[in-house]
């Protein structure tokens, strides 16, 4: 039964519900139903949402087609103006190709290389602007302001969020009766769309949203009610490093449907990283690792109950992996 999930933000009202069924209607030729795997290496009711299946390697796509479905042709005529460390560059190039549209990516100078590839290769411009994913933010809004063209944001636009959300969607389909789902949380559009319609339709289901030590800034945010600054420490975690745009509307939203926030060292999504790879032979990256992490902090809580843990990425540079490998004794 469809439920309502009004949230307050300082923009306004958002209906995450409808956000998540416009999306779904919009997208769904264009993206992957990723299949959900379950795990009898990390438990009998573990359950794995292989978003690192998704086209261009990232759930990203699914926010960035959804956003950009819903301008019209001449808003994309215009040119889109977008920020990215690299998984939504990467996404929202792809989604340009796919609807005959250009734009410009603005990442941060300490952007992987590998990220940075992937968005030219896939033919969207690249410049670099800022010292983080907040400050590269703050610049590619001016740049489109400037310019008359759309900025998509990463994370804060109701469509973005809608589009995360579909996943939400395809698990309602996959796997009744859900305990609990871990979440790779940064800016939080990927929490936000989860959570805000699989707490409108099925409520009993926990959203445990998990961040990186070295960087948790909507978690902090979360905590003190307001937007924080905080400096970001380097973390394997890139796709979810950096700050939180002032303002963004994932606040309000994982405030009012997130159950639990944990945090994961360095250490730990090294270790989450390679123990996945090895018993499941895919690839994931540092982000993905971050929900398996805090899952296998709490493993013993979840015995006998059904947990889906998102792989929200599998874009890990060849250096990082050796690195993580070596770390492990691998």
């Amino acid at each position: 039964m469809r439920r309502s999930r009004h949230i307050e933000t300082d923009g306004g009202i958002i209906d995450v519900i409808a956000e998540v069924d416009g999306a779904e209607a919009r997208i769904r030729p264009h993206v992957r139903e990723t299949r959900l795997e379950p795990s009898a290496a990390f438990g009998p009711g573990v359950f794995f949402k292989c978003e690192n299946l998704q086209h261009t390697g990232s759930f990203k796509v699914r926010g960035a087609f959804s956003k950009l479905l819903s301008l019209s042709e001449a808003d994309r005529a215009r040119g889109i103006v977008t920020a990215s460390t690299g998984n939504h560059g990467a996404a929202v190039a792809y989604a340009l190709g796919k609807t005959g549209a250009s734009g410009t990516v603005i990442v941060p100078n300490d952007a992987a290389p590998t990220k940075l590839a992937a968005i030219e290769r896939l033919g969207a411009a690249v410049e670099k602007h800022g010292d983080d994913g907040a400050e590269s933010e703050a610049i590619a809004r001016r740049i489109a302001a400037e310019h008359g063209r759309c900025y998509v944001s990463p994370y804060n636009d109701p469509q973005i969020i809608g589009g995360q959300g579909t996943i939400a969607v395809e698990l309602l389909r996959q796997l009744d009766g859900m305990d609990a789902v871990f979440v790779s949380v940064g800016g939080g559009g990927l929490i936000a769309g989860i959570a805000g319609y699989l707490k409108a339709r099925s409520p009993e289901t926990r959203i445990i949203g998990c961040s990186p030590t070295n960087s948790q800034v909507l978690l902090q945010s979360v905590k003190a009610g307001e937007i924080l600054d905080l400096p970001s420490l380097p973390t394997l975690s890139d796709g979810t490093a950096g700050g939180v745009e002032p303002g963004s509307i994932t606040l309000p939203i994982a405030r009012a449907c997130v159950d639990q926030w944990l945090t994961v060292s360095e250490a730990e999504i090294a270790a989450a990283l390679c123990r996945f790879i090895d018993a499941h032979h895919m690839l994931i990256e540092g982000s993905a690792a971050v929900a398996l992490a805090g899952y296998l902090q709490q493993q013993q809580a979840w015995t006998g109950q059904r947990v889906v843990i998102v792989l929200c990425g599998a874009n890990i540079g060849l250096p990082t992996l050796r690195q993580v490998l070596a770390s492990q004794g691998h």
